[in-house]
């Protein structure tokens, strides 16, 4: 009984650990950026319990009758939330960066700058319209088939902000993504295991599981190649990229699982 115990006792650590890195949440105060070479395998399960927050709004909302585009905008509202809008506001910095900075020394002081301009305004709004339109149309025929999709793109969204940091070296000597260290292939092999537990779990649940794996596989080459994009733009990874990594594989994994369906 005692390992067992100490078991649980790590992985409720590990996830909380996330939880800590990847919303605002008071669960714990971290001295330092998280070690994701061992609590990383981890991040999908923390990007599922945000998830999950939002797919109890949705469900919330659709079951108090409200139309499943406002049920799912107060859900991505909740998410967004619970997150400080962290890995949105990633992803408006990268597209301010990479749209309008002329060399690699004017996008990485662009990702610095805090303030929005007409590429991160475009991008934001557009992702936002994604991820909302996507879960409206599959809370239609299901509310939990809305929910199950928000945890399974929740989950792919952590994984993929990981991403960068096992292909990338780090653009800058300082900032999150130089603090959070290179991760190395083989610290993703425990990451993808955890999601595609996940997605097989949604899919028997809910989704379908050729439709849940097949989410995945459009969210991993979407990050892929946001990765090449960053590569090729600055030559690593920032904290701002692992955060445009994230809302990116969640906007494709919520479109990918509309593929093939007839919006009702």
């Amino acid at each position: 009984m005692g390992a067992v115990t100490e078991a649980w006792g790590r992985l409720a650590g590990d996830i909380v650990e996330n939880l800590s890195f990847f919303t605002r949440l008071p669960v714990r105060t971290l001295p330092r950026a998280p070690d994701f070479r061992r609590i990383g395998w981890a991040a999908p399960l923390a990007g599922a319990l945000i998830g999950a927050a939002g797919g109890l709004t949705l469900v919330a909302a659709r079951g108090a009758s409200l139309p499943s585009l406002v049920a799912a905008t107060l859900a991505v509202g909740v998410e967004a939330l619970l997150t400080g809008a962290l890995h949105e506001d990633g992803l408006a910095d990268v597209a301010d960066g990479f749209g309008g900075g002329r060399d690699r020394e004017a996008k990485l002081a662009i990702l610095r700058d805090s303030r929005i301009g007409s590429y991160g305004a475009t991008a934001l709004g557009l992702t936002l319209l994604l991820r909302v339109a996507s879960v409206a149309a599959l809370s239609r025929p299901s509310s939990l088939a809305g929910a199950a999709a928000l945890v399974l793109a929740g989950a792919l969204a952590r994984g993929a902000a990981l991403a960068p940091l096992a292909w990338l070296a780090p653009a800058r000597a300082d900032g999150a993504g130089a603090s959070a260290g290179a991760l190395g292939l083989g610290a993703m092999r425990p990451v993808a295991a955890t999601l595609a537990v996940l997605a097989v779990g949604l899919g028997l649940v809910e989704l379908g599981v050729v439709r849940a794996l097949f989410a995945g596989v459009v969210a991993a080459a979407a990050t892929r190649l946001f990765i090449a994009v960053a590569r090729a733009h600055i030559g690593g990874q920032t904290g701002d990229v692992c955060g445009a990594a994230a809302a990116i594989a969640e906007a494709a994994a919520l479109v990918a699982l509309l593929a093939g369906g007839r919006d009702p």
